[in-house]
């Protein structure tokens, strides 16, 4: 705009002087102030003045005509300018505050109840019916998308032979563990809230067609339901998480979680609880090995043999709608104890990279099989659960774990456990945390990162070397292994036996051994068990049963003489984890050594030992592999006892001569008997043999200790 004209909006700016302007010059001079009042004056009366107007004003204010019209221009704009700036802050602080209102409305909708029966309003039942009707709406088309897609692919002759013939036979495949189904049956809809029998046409498992793609769509979609939810609470904090008083843990906040996440309880039993943790840790592994241990169910059990005792893949899912690696699985979870009875649990499990330095696992189960179809009714139900790994970029990875399960095992679980158990302890986030750190340490260690060996014996040379440091770790972990699995007496048949050795709390069970437990496939091995209670910390404990010079008051190997560790191998920093061979006080003629792996962490911790030939360790550390070398271990698991809150003044008494805590420790024991020809009148024989060992051992393990007071 000329500055002319912005002279005359203002009334403080140059006018043009037309004289000048002939002569190609322009010249600019303010109005003065009393021709600007007299110019406002005549603007509120009339901003639109015509000619004859406009002429008077020039003749009165001595101003051109074209200076009047030009200034009265200027003024009409910058007053309609100043009032579309006032009406768009008014409008913008009427937007503001309907914006409020509106979001206050909102909450105040999310909270409303009836004021007769404190319930939720009508408006929201209507809603959830109007929900309902949408879902069944959506059910029926993804049933008729589902019928048409399989007409066209049987159309283009991709329909499946095998899956047909299984269908039409329908013959009950039957693995060594009872989990693949072929045939049609009634069964119980998973997604049926009434778990009413619900006729399926097609089995969810067939003989060569696996999973039925209508169920594998709803697989897909319960895992991604699961994922959002698991996000959320990975990310939430307070209210959905509260840390208990006793001891600080992260548990849900159940009010809160009902209502931000409405499901319907799978398990109706009265008796049924729910268990959920959240911990995070930093592990000393890469978030890549992790997830590969995630997805492999051997290396799962490698790195949880404490927790769990089974593993394995039912059907691989590779659908690509989530854009990762699902599959439908079944794992047995225990306690260390035959006491207590195990968990199983078939779920989903979906493995995906978030971003560039994160990764999620999540579990959460899917009712497969069902009980009219033969199966077990179930006691425990995954709700979703799982870990988010981040890269730290030093070769370790936070973990920030999530376990979240209905139970209903209570009545199952023997009393001394039961403090440990419905405490949320025994099987949540933080065990499964620590337990993954000790085992990832222990990993490091076997690849050479950090320790030596120790030898004190013709064993040095070799034990040195890396190659026979890694076998022997490899067979100590084999043992391990094999020590957890005997523990869970649940899936063998109890031997006959007394009514005193009922009534003493020790459990015996016979099995026949394989080649990986004794040299001969027809003999028998006698187990025995039993679990008991003492008032002394675990780590106390743990290192009683570590100690060298007290082994002579327990071990029967050691026949009551002193013991020698003639080599070490450390297994992480602590002392206490460490593989060690032992050579008891024997003639020097014998060969025989004791191999024992030590493992502890804040929570638990466990000796493992068997007898084992120096020849078979040297073959072993030359190459030989460890799953063909027989072996029987024994040992000891020890953890807290999970009693948050105070004890009882007998208990404080007794512990107040050793420490404050309690433990709960396991002992158990295999003897290799005979073969399976003996008669009855042999075996009870064996079974009264192995019976008064563990007892004489727990007897003379409490008056080591000074508990021998204790029943």
């Amino acid at each position: 705009m000329d500055s002319a004209y912005r002279g005359n909006g203002s009334g403080d700016d140059n006018d043009l002087d037309i004289s000048s302007s002939r002569r190609g010059k322009k010249h600019y001079h303010r109005h003065t102030s009393q021709q600007i009042q007299q110019l406002e004056a005549f603007f509120k009366d009339c901003p639109h003045p015509d000619e004859n107007q406009r002429r008077q004003l020039s003749r009165e204010l001595g101003l051109e005509p074209k200076q009047i019209k030009f200034w009265f221009q200027n003024k009409r704009t910058q007053t309609k300018a100043q009032g579309e700036r006032a009406d768009n802050s008014a409008l913008r602080t009427e937007n503001e505050r309907i914006h409020c209102e509106n979001l206050a409305m909102r909450e105040a909708l999310k909270n409303v109840v009836c004021l007769q029966c404190d319930g939720p309003a009508l408006g929201e039942e209507e809603r959830k019916r109007g929900l309902q009707i949408l879902r069944m709406e959506n059910a029926q088309l993804k049933e008729e998308h589902e019928r048409l897609s399989a007409v066209i692919s049987n159309l283009m002759g991709r329909s499946s032979m095998m899956a047909a013939q299984a269908a039409s036979s329908g013959v009950l495949h039957e693995e060594s563990n009872n989990y693949l189904v072929a045939g049609g049956s009634a069964a119980v809809d998973p997604r049926n809230n009434n778990n009413n029998p619900v006729v399926v046409s097609q089995p969810l498992f067939t003989l060569g067609g696996g999973v039925q793609e209508m169920e594998k769509s709803a697989m897909v979609e319960t895992m991604a339901v699961a994922m959002e939810e698991l996000i959320e609470l990975l990310q939430a904090d307070e209210p959905l998480w509260i840390r208990t008083p006793e001891d600080g843990r992260l548990v849900l906040h159940r009010e809160t979680y009902d209502r931000v996440f409405p499901k319907v309880n799978y398990l109706r039993s009265v008796s049924t609880w729910t268990e959920s943790s959240k911990d995070s840790a930093v592990v000393p592994a890469s978030p890549v090995e992790l997830i590969e241990m995630c997805l492999d169910p051997s290396k799962w059990m490698d790195f949880f043999p404490t927790i769990v005792a089974k593993a394995r893949i039912i059907e691989v899912l590779d659908s690509g709608m989530l854009g990762g690696s699902l599959q439908l699985m079944f794992e047995k979870m225990h306690i260390l104890s035959p006491m207590v009875a195990p968990r199983d649990f078939i779920f989903l499990r979906y493995c995906r990279q978030l971003e560039a330095t994160a990764w999620i696992m999540v579990d959460v189960s899917y009712d497969c099989f069902k009980e009219n179809e033969g199966f077990a009714p179930s006691y425990s139900w995954k709700l979703p659960s799982g870990c988010l790994i981040q890269d730290l970029h030093n070769g370790k990875s936070k973990v920030t774990w999530i376990e979240h399960v209905q139970v209903d095992d209570k009545t199952q679980t023997h009393r001394l456990y039961r403090d440990l158990i419905c405490g949320s302890q025994a099987y949540g986030a933080n065990r499964w945390i620590v337990t993954l750190q000790r085992m990832c340490e222990r990993y490091g260690f076997s690849m050479g990162v950090k320790g030596a060996p120790t030898a004190r014996h013709e064993l040095e040379e070799v034990m040195n070397e890396p190659q026979g440091r890694r076998s022997v770790m490899q067979l100590s972990q084999r043992m391990v292994k094999s020590f957890c699995e005997i523990l869970n007496m649940g899936e063998r048949v109890d031997f006959p036996q007394t009514s005193e050795m009922n009534n003493s709390g020790v459990r015996i069970s016979l099995r026949k051994s394989s080649t990986e437990t004794a040299q001969s496939a027809d003999a028998l091995i006698v187990c025995a068990a039993s679990s008991l209670w003492l008032p002394l910390p675990f780590d106390h404990l743990f290192n009683f049963f570590r100690d060298d010079q007290l082994r002579a008051q327990w071990d029967v190997l050691s026949n009551g003489y002193p013991v020698t560790e003639v080599a070490r191998i450390p297994t992480g920093n602590h002392p206490g984890n460490c593989v060690s061979i032992i050579q008891p006080y024997v003639s020097k003629e014998s060969s025989m050594l004791v191999l024992q792996e030590s493992c502890v962490n804040s929570l638990e911790g466990h000796v493992v030992y068997a007898p084992i030939d120096l020849p078979v360790i040297t073959a072993s550390i030359n190459g030989e592999d460890p799953i063909k070398i027989p072996m029987l271990p024994s040992g000891f698991v020890i953890s807290g006892d999970g009693r948050l809150e105070k004890k009882s003044s007998t208990a404080q008494s007794s512990s107040s001569k050793m420490g404050q805590g309690g433990s709960l420790l396991t002992v158990a024991f295999q003897i290799l008997i005979s073969n399976g020809s003996l008669s009855k009148q042999v075996n009870m024989e064996c079974v009264a043999t192995v019976h008064a060992l563990i007892s004489s051992t727990i007897q003379k393990i409490k008056t080591a200790l000074d508990c021998s007071d204790l029943e």
